[in-house]
């Protein structure tokens, strides 16, 4: 059963960020929506192999903390040392770019075409799952691995990559490897130090990069035909709806505000209640409007989650009435108008509830990213593919951060979903089940076989 949504408004489309790149061709998205006129030979995927693969990569952890492979970690520079090998033995040409990427190489037939590349990441957060990140690469990797065994060769070239350090980094930056790719990754990120005082570039430098060449790394536009990346949700939608797989539309942008709440500081026992200023009464107020304003907010058509994580109280004293608090409010959301307004309307909403603690608020932004969208010639390959294969889809958002979002900046970029268990991850609980892995690796497979084949024949 298709139960595709339909495609996102023009106005949750509108972004401040630059527009992602297009499909080179003006006609491919509507050729993509129409049957092949040649069936495509089926890749000889290995399901096998693909698991085992997926079994040996997540065993690279530390063994106190499973599943624990942070980026530049000695679990992280073997886990490489492994996948160099991996890429190999698929006949791929194996190299680290200047940003520390892994990245495989598959020659395709038409001289100087412009790659069409997949994959993910491997590091992982402290005691994560076996899935995030390191499905994509595997995946991709098996589609290269089954191009070799059945000696088939594309029009494009095929790049099969792990980004380098998706994952918050300890020196605080994320998406190290696709921010350098995407040209993103500028000097003071690099001085970022950890709490040992190391550099990212030190850092970079010490797994084989280099860092004084970073600039190397950038792909620019047009340079690769298209990016294609298989996680699993992350969430429990496509599990609840007993769907194989989702087509994401847009990742989020992701606005983060610290909020803080002032009153004073008094004695817990001898301050009457109703001459206090109460700072946590205050803050909880805000907390409470904000789950309920974005639980009104989110709809079919427009994404919405807030979340308030940390609290910093003062004095955090027991017999004292709080004084301060510091405290994060981050908002995702694939509408811009709604990232950019959530926290002003969030504290308008709350003045009267505010006076009455008589405490006083404000917000400051730390940091703002925009929604990313995906193309739209590859969420129709996608589809097609899904539909090719027999499996159930939905078209969705991806309420985290992928490397596919840098990306977007440099190639027409897609995303494929399969679920994971009760929508668990970053855990030690995620999961999902041989079957639902190799599916989406069908999908990716046919989604990027269909987009070699259309933009070859247009």
């Amino acid at each position: 059963m298709d139960t595709s949504t339909a495609p996102p408004s023009p106005a949750r489309a509108a972004a401040g960020a630059p527009p992602a790149p297009t499909l080179q061709q003006p006609a491919a998205a509507a050729l993509l929506l129409q049957p092949l006129q040649e069936a495509l030979p089926t890749l000889p995927l290995r399901g096998d192999r693909l698991w085992r693969r997926l079994e040996t990569l997540s065993g690279f952890t530390r063994p106190d903390l499973p599943w624990t492979r942070r980026a530049f970690s000695p679990e992280f520079i073997a886990a490489r040392a492994w996948l160099q090998g991996e890429f190999a033995s698929a006949g791929l040409a194996v190299r680290l770019d200047a940003a520390g990427n892994l990245i495989g190489r598959r020659e395709g037939r038409m001289p100087g075409a412009p790659a069409l590349m997949s994959g993910s990441h491997s590091d992982t957060v402290t005691q994560g799952g076996r899935f995030d990140g390191i499905l994509g690469v595997v995946a991709a990797l098996e589609v290269a691995h089954a191009l070799h065994d059945a000696g088939q060769t594309w029009h494009h070239p095929l790049e099969v990559v792990d980004f380098l350090a998706e994952e918050p980094t300890d020196h605080g930056v994320s998406c190290v490897g696709s921010r350098a790719m995407a040209g993103l990754l500028d000097l003071p990120l690099l001085q970022a130090t950890d709490p040992l005082g190391e550099t990212l570039a030190q850092a970079l430098r010490r797994i084989g990069g280099m860092p004084e060449r970073i600039d190397t790394a950038r792909r620019e536009p047009g340079s690769l035909a298209a990016f294609v990346e298989l996680h699993i949700e992350q969430g429990p939608v496509l599990e609840q709806e007993h769907l194989a797989i989702g087509v994401v539309t847009h990742i989020v942008g992701i606005h983060r505000v610290e909020i803080t709440v002032t009153g004073q500081p008094d004695h817990a026992g001898t301050t009457p209640m109703a001459l206090r200023r109460d700072a946590l009464a205050g803050a909880a107020a805000l907390i409470t409007l904000a789950h309920h304003r974005a639980r009104a907010l989110n709809h079919a058509h427009r994404y919405v989650v807030a979340t308030v994580g940390r609290l910093a109280v003062e004095p955090n004293s027991t017999n004292t009435v709080p004084g301060l608090v510091r405290m994060s409010l981050e908002v995702r959301s694939d509408d811009p108008e709604v990232l950019g307004s959530f926290a002003d309307e969030l504290l308008r909403s709350a003045e009267g509830e505010l006076q009455r603690c008589r405490v006083a608020a404000s917000a400051r932004t730390q940091t703002l990213t925009q929604p990313t969208r995906a193309d739209e010639g590859v969420i129709a390959a996608i589809e097609q593919a899904a539909r090719r294969h027999g499996h159930a889809h939905r078209c969705m958002p991806s309420g985290a951060g992928h490397d596919a979002a840098p990306l977007a900046r440099t190639a027409p970029m897609g995303m494929v979903f399969i679920p994971c268990r009760g929508g668990r991850s970053h855990c030690a609980r995620e999961w999902s089940d041989p079957e639902q892995v190799l599916a989406g690796t069908q999908v990716l497979a046919a989604t990027l076989q269909g987009l070699d084949r259309q933009w070859a024949a247009a």
